[in-house]
């Protein structure tokens, strides 16, 4: 395989660009007309703008990029997954989840306003999701590719992607796992709309072959493991400054992760060998997709 590795400072500009981008974006979709109350408005923008890594968001851009798509055809697939990916941690941290004080540095949705107001908020902006891939515009998009991405998109969120790793997560309070039954829980929760990012790009950028599509879903089902073991990871060792939440919240609730289960050599191990399995997953997609390898570097080695 071609070398992919971007230049860093090139890459780091080209990811800065994206999360700009994908801000002003999701100001504008966040302007909604009829909001129900004032109040569930105010909830819904507290909790998606001006914070968060934007990673799925950045796959999209990346990957609809890399094939050639002009960024006004991956801005609806970005907002919507990111859309979706906020309305999860919302309901994440309610009393009746993971009971979470703390989210990307200031008080969770639940606790700046109640948990009634939390509840709709996760609701609205699921909703809010797929209506931006119904009808926001999207250069060059077919009907069909529309229906595609609604498709992707719902299976990454519904019992088979992150619904059903999360029902897992609960049921696992106080257990002890093997790891392959964490490693199927994370793929779930996390890796599921993280692989969902990677396609709803490629989608939007009119990627038809059978064996780069299986290419692209087999890197985003990599690094999604790979970034929820590297969170695993900083919840033991990170520095809550940095991560914007408070760490040791694992232990605290006795939940089984990777490091509590394999220990922490074995988790960084773990994490370089998808990071690698990720980056030689692309090959079918040449050179071009080499921001995306650079992504999955990044995905291993982040500290929040």
């Amino acid at each position: 395989m071609n070398d992919t590795r971007a230049p860093a400072a090139n890459f780091a500009a080209r990811v800065d660009a994206c999360r700009a981008r994908i801000e002003r974006v999701l100001d504008e979709v966040l302007a909604l007309p009829d909001p129900g109350t004032e109040r569930l408005r105010a909830a819904m923008r507290y909790s998606t703008l001006g914070a968060g890594k934007r990673l799925r968001p950045i796959l999209v851009y990346l990957t609809g990029e890399s094939f050639g798509a002009p960024l006004d055809a991956l801005d609806a697939p970005a907002a919507a997954v990111e859309l979706i990916h906020v309305y999860s941690l919302v309901h994440d941290d309610l009393p009746a989840m993971d009971d979470d004080d703390l989210r990307r540095g200031r008080p969770t949705c639940h606790r700046a306003f109640d948990e009634g107001t939390a509840v709709l908020v996760g609701d609205a902006l699921q909703a809010l999701a797929f209506t931006v891939l119904a009808h926001q515009p999207m250069a060059g998009a077919s009907a069909e590719a529309r229906l595609g991405m609604i498709r992707v998109l719902s299976r990454a969120i519904g019992t088979g992607g992150m619904a059903g790793g999360q029902a897992m997560d609960l049921e696992a309070v106080g257990r002890t796992l093997p790891v392959a039954a964490i490693e199927n829980m994370h793929r779930r929760k996390t890796g599921a709309l993280i692989q969902g990012s990677v396609l709803l790009g490629a989608l939007a950028a009119g990627v038809s072959d059978p064996r780069q599509l299986a290419a692209l879903g087999q890197f985003g089902a990599e690094i999604g493991l790979a970034f929820q073991i590297q969170d695993d990871i900083l919840d033991v060792e990170g520095d809550a400054t940095l991560l914007g939440k408070t760490t040791g919240a694992d232990a605290a609730h006795a939940k089984p992760t990777y490091p509590s289960t394999a220990g922490l050599d074995a988790s960084r191990a773990r994490a370089r060998q998808l990071r690698d399995a990720a980056i030689a997953a692309l090959e079918p997609c040449g050179s071009r997709v080499g921001a995306l390898a650079e992504l999955a570097r990044f995905v291993v080695s982040r500290e929040s």
